[in-house]
């Protein structure tokens, strides 16, 4: 039996997605969490805790562009066309959040706070933007590109933008108990409880919705034996929440974090099983839009290359910007 080279690739944009989910949505999550912090010395700590890191966040974002462009040329040709839109203002708001970034360290006392409401746009419109194309990706595109500009917006990728945000607060909330201590770690603290709700909620809702409105994804999830199968997975979700909440009791530190991590694994584990095998719902298989072996093989050896630097060049960034930040260390 010879190697799966879509299955191979598949997996690598997968692990790039969930990367960059894990890693840039604390970061957009700082973003989002700004409107509730008064504070000019407790906002200068929120982007501290992320100012050495944030850039390479990021990379992941392009591996799994890249990947799916080189490995599944009919899917991005497709997918791209589906969410021109959404993609294009989820780039103007990474943009947009990034010069900010930079800007808010150097503009005068006048003009800081409209560089802090442009990196607060910047990561609302970024997330939202990110949620609206995965709900519109669940409901299905057409694989012959016969779809309008704006036919991604629909209720349900405005719930699943409204809940990718709310996803990304809580990783925001929880990153910065982990990052920081004192006034603004309490107040994180305090935070995280309705945000944790609010995703729970969000949670509940998309896997009623989701099954109603699709009959293949609820024959994916409540036929037997698939059911047996797939019943850890919201066991595990009520497992982690309930772990979270414990955490956030006690003198919290890495738990809140980690569980955040594993709340969205969790449903980044949901989604997978929804649409496989189908890399465009709800009929275009892995199989059907992947490129040429011979250009699948070539494309894994840059990739198994460049990801082991990544992951490494990430990991000692963290490492080495390990800790708490305190008020006057950081960006400058």
């Amino acid at each position: 039996m010879g190697i799966d080279l879509p299955l191979i690739w598949l997996l690598i944009i997968g692990f790039g997605i969930m990367m960059y989910v894990t890693a840039d949505g604390f970061d957009l999550g700082i973003g989002i969490l700004f409107p509730f912090i008064s504070s000019r010395e407790h906002r200068d700590i929120m982007v501290n805790t992320v100012a050495p890191v944030w850039d390479g966040n990021e990379t992941w974002l392009v591996l799994g562009g890249a990947g799916l462009m080189a490995a599944f040329p009919k899917a991005y040709a497709v997918l791209l066309s589906a969410f021109y839109a959404p993609v294009i203002l989820m780039l103007i708001g990474l943009i947009w959040r990034g010069v900010s970034f930079e800007f808010r360290f150097k503009a005068d006392e006048a003009h800081k706070p409209f560089w802090d409401k442009a990196f607060m746009l910047g990561s609302f419109v970024a997330s939202f933007c990110q949620g609206a194309i995965l709900g519109a990706f669940i409901e299905g595109v057409d694989p012959a590109g016969e779809t309008g500009m704006m036919d991604w917006l629909t209720p349900f990728s405005v719930f699943t933008g409204a809940g990718v945000v709310v996803c990304y607060a809580l990783l925001g909330s929880t990153w910065l108990i982990l990052k920081t201590d004192g006034a603004l770690q309490r107040q994180m603290i305090r935070a995280t409880r309705p945000i944790a709700l609010a995703l729970l909620l969000a949670i509940l809702i998309a896997s009623i919705w989701t099954p109603l409105a699709h009959p293949a994804i609820a024959q994916r999830w409540f036929s037997l034996p698939n059911l047996w199968f797939f019943l850890p997975v919201p066991i595990l979700v009520l497992a982690t929440a309930a772990g979270l909440w414990r955490s956030l009791a006690r003198r919290p530190h890495g738990g809140p974090f980690a569980a955040a991590l594993l709340l969205v694994f969790l449903g980044y584990s949901g989604f997978v099983i929804s649409i496989w095998p189908h890399i465009i719902p709800p009929s275009l298989t892995i199989w059907d839009a992947a490129a040429p072996p011979q250009s699948l093989g070539f494309a894994l050896v840059g990739a198994l290359l460049i990801i082991p630097i990544i992951l490494v060049y990430s990991a000692w960034a963290y490492f080495v910007f390990r800790g708490k930040v305190q008020t006057g260390e950081g960006y400058h």
